[in-house]
Order: C-alpha cells, then structure tokens, then sequence
C-alpha cells in the first residue's frame, strides 16, 4: 500500500535529523584530526619555505600509510553495522570484529615501519632534492612511531560510530588537538625557560606520536570504564585469534584500503610532481591541499554517517531505508561543498594567509601560486563531496571491490594522465596538476553514483516491492 506523501515526508525529516546527529561529531572528530597535521604545518611554516616543503615530503609520507591503514580498520564500521541492524543487541560478533581490525592494525604496521625508516633514500628515488629528502627523514623517523596507536584510535572510532555513539571520539580529538598545538610548539622551537632546546622537524613529529599514542590510551580508557560500552569487553583475551573473522576484515577491508590509496596516492604524486617544478611550487601545494582537505572533512563524515545509515538498513533488508539514507548524506555533503567553493573563489588570499604569512616579501611567490591552486580547488568541490559519500554508500554495502577499480581509473588514468599532460606537456605546471587532479575526481564521483544508482538492478541491495 503506498504511503501518503506526508508520511515519506516525515521519515525522509528524521532520515535527515539521524544522519545529522551522527554526521556531526564524525566532522567535527575529523576536522580535529586534520587539525593536528594542519597546525605542524602552520608551525613548521614559521620556519621558512625550505622547512614547510620538506614537511610536505614527509607528512604525505606518512598519511600515505596513514590511509591504507585507515582503509582497512574501516572494514569493521559497515561490517558492525550491518550485524547490528540484523540484531540490534549483537555483542559478540561486534567484539570479535573489532578485535580482528585491532590484530590488522598490528599486522599491517610491521612493514610500514620499514618502509618509513627508509624515508630519505625513497624520496631521492622519486626524484626529490637531497636535501629536502634528508631533511624530511628527520620528521619522519619519529612521526612513523604515530602510526599504531592512529590504527587502534581508528578502530575504536568505527566501533563508536556503527553504535551512533561517536561522542567521546570527539571529546578526545579535541583535546588532541589542544594537547598537540602546545606539545609541538614546545619541542618545535623550545622553550628556554626550562631549558628545553627547539628541535625543529623532529620535534613535531616527536610531538604528533605523543599526542596520538594518549589519544588512544584515553579513548581506550574510556570504552573500558563506560557502563554503555564495557559490556563489550573489547580488550579481553585480546590474544585469541579468530581466523574467519580475520579473513573478513582483509577481504572488505583491502578494496577499501586500496580505494583510498588510490586516491590520496594521486595527491601525493601531485605532491612530488611539485618539487620537481620548484620548492615554491611544492610550499604552496601544502598550504592550498591543507585549505581543501580541511573543507573535505564535512563531506568524509557525511560519508562515514553514510556507512553506517544504510550499513544498518543493509542488515535489516529494507530497500527504502538504504535508498533514503544515502541521498540524504550524499545531498548534504553536495551543498556544503557547493558553498566551500564560492568561499574559495571568493578569499583565497586570506584562506592562503592562514598557513603562511602573507606580508613576508620572501613569501610572495607561495602566496600567488597558493591561490591559482585554491581556484581550481574551488572547482572540484562539489566532485570531491559526491566521489566520498558515494563510496561512504556502497560501503555500507559491503561493497567495495569495483568502487576500487573505479578509483584505479579515474584517479591514475584520468586524473594523473591529465596532471602529466597538463603540467609537463602543455608547460601549465602546478595548475596543470591541480587541473588532473579536478579531472579525476570528477571521472570517480560519476562513477560511483551511477554504482549506487544501479544498485538494485547490480543485486548489491534489496529490490523494493512495487507500490
């Protein structure tokens, strides 16, 4: 029996009020964690053009591994989720996956480690000035050692989100955030007072390990004291495996990772392809990539929320409340990132002079390019919101293998063919990279929306009954 117009009003009215009050403390948590990376940049700036490119180097290093570690600990969001909308009251299934996602941090790790400590000699091989390389290995080497506390934080993140209760992960980035900005301008520059010398680079990535190991602590501390989610008891017998489950946070977890890497591999390509057209170049593509991954942060929760909406209608069978959950994030992350694009097209100068002090003469030349890169970042806003929710969606499907191919093609054919052609061939430079980078956003966002269009007719859902 069809329903009144007034009653798919109403529910599409709490679709958007439920996804709101999940969407926004996942924001809010990633716009903290960014701001943790944003605000080494915006102190190692002080430093000089020099210092912020090899920051670059290093940073993008380490979110590399970052994201491929974060990809695959997101298995367990849309594989809770979808437990809990079979069985609202699951906790076993729901611990032993967490645990699975915890041991894959602690697997995954090992050989992340290796590769970062070899930092210097790998960006030499991509073509980077030695010094920078040198310089950017000095951070590394001791931002690496954040890598596994961010994995186990992560994996507690995705088990307060798939409960709707991502409360207390805000809480503890916020004070990351704070406990991070003072650690890290302390060991950074010193403090002579106590007779604490500054360390320069190696200070803010000593500093960023010690914020990010007691940002898990304290949120692990905190799931193991609250009586909502201590029945649980995610961190006993910690040391049992569980094969079948492990196998299942790999095989959903790995397209993940890979979608992601794809993507934010092709950023750190953009990253290196700078630094062989000039330091300048490579200074203001850190300060115009850190403008739009912050403004990426709305769209990334959103996307999350998604996961989890139609990851619980997923678990139920009820086609109508998957189709309902994802436009609704998919249309709030478009229009906001509609409006992050007139905001971009409108101040880029004082966007710009947030990262780097505009009134320096020495800085002229970062500012200038900074902002030509700003306004093509103003043109693939609007694609960069619909290619996140909509892998956020066809997450909460479980479906994540093709999304990966997707990403293969559109961020490394389209996107990083444009980029080469572009910036290298027509001689546009940084812009001709940015202009790849817009082209392959836009190649993915296309591709996964008509993925989840199709997504009944593809049986990666449940078809609704006709009316």
């Amino acid at each position: 029996m069809p329903r009144s117009p007034k009653v798919v009003a109403g529910h599409w009215r709490a679709e958007v009020k439920a996804t709101l009050l999940l969407a926004y403390p996942l924001v809010l948590t990633n716009l903290a964690q960014s701001l943790i990376h944003a605000t080494d940049v915006v102190l190692l700036g002080r430093l000089g053009p020099e210092t912020l490119a090899a920051a670059a180097l290093a940073i993008n290093l380490y979110v590399f591994c970052l994201i491929f570690g974060m990809g695959l600990v997101t298995a367990a969001a849309p594989m809770i989720a979808s437990e809990r909308g079979r069985r609202w009251n699951s906790v076993r299934d729901v611990r032993r996956t967490v645990r699975q996602a915890m041991w894959s941090a602690v697997i995954l790790v090992l050989p992340m480690w290796l590769l970062l400590w070899n930092s210097r000699a790998i960006l030499i091989l991509l073509g980077q000035d030695p010094a920078l390389a040198a310089a950017a290995e000095s951070l590394v080497r001791y931002l690496m050692w954040a890598l596994l506390p961010a994995f186990l934080y992560l994996v507690l993140r995705n088990f307060l989100a798939a409960l709707e209760r991502p409360g207390w992960s805000l809480v503890v980035a916020g004070g990351a955030v704070v406990v991070n900005a003072i650690v890290n301008t302390a060991l950074i520059f010193g403090v002579p007072e106590i007779g604490l010398p500054g360390f320069g680079l190696p200070g803010a990535g000593i500093g960023s390990s010690i914020t990010v190991t007691l940002e898990f602590l304290t949120l692990a501390f905190i799931i193991s004291r609250d009586r909502r989610f201590r029945r649980y008891h995610l961190f006993g017998r910690f040391w049992r495996p569980d094969w079948a489950r492990l196998r299942q946070v790999w095989r959903l977890g790995l397209p993940i990772a890979g979608t992601l890497t794809l993507e934010v591999g092709v950023f750190n390509a953009a990253v290196f392809l700078m630094g062989l057209i000039g330091t300048a170049s490579l200074a203001a593509h850190q300060v115009a990539i850190q403008i739009a991954s912050l403004s990426f942060m709305v769209p990334m929760g959103l996307a999350q929320a998604a996961t989890v909406r139609v990851g619980h209608a997923y678990g139920r069978g009820d086609p109508v409340g998957i189709a309902r959950s994802g436009w609704t994030s998919f249309v709030l992350a478009v229009g906001f990132m509609g409006l992050m694009a007139i905001l971009m097209w409108a101040m880029p100068h004082r966007l710009a002079g947030i990262f780097i002090d505009a009134s320096d003469p020495a800085n002229a030349s970062v500012i200038a390019l900074a902002v030509s890169f700003l306004g093509v970042a103003a043109l693939f806003q609007i694609f960069d919101g619909a290619q996140a929710v909509g892998a956020g969606m066809l997450r909460g499907l479980h479906d994540t293998a093709v999304p990966m191919a997707f990403a293969l093609f559109g961020y490394w054919i389209v996107g990083m063919g444009t980029a080469l052609t572009l910036g290298f061939g027509l001689r546009w430079d940084g812009v001709g990279i940015w202009t790849g980078l817009a082209a392959g956003l836009a190649a993915v966002s296309i591709l996964m929306l008509v993925r989840w269009t199709l997504r009944e007719r593809l049986r990666l859902a449940p078809a609704q009954a006709d009316a």
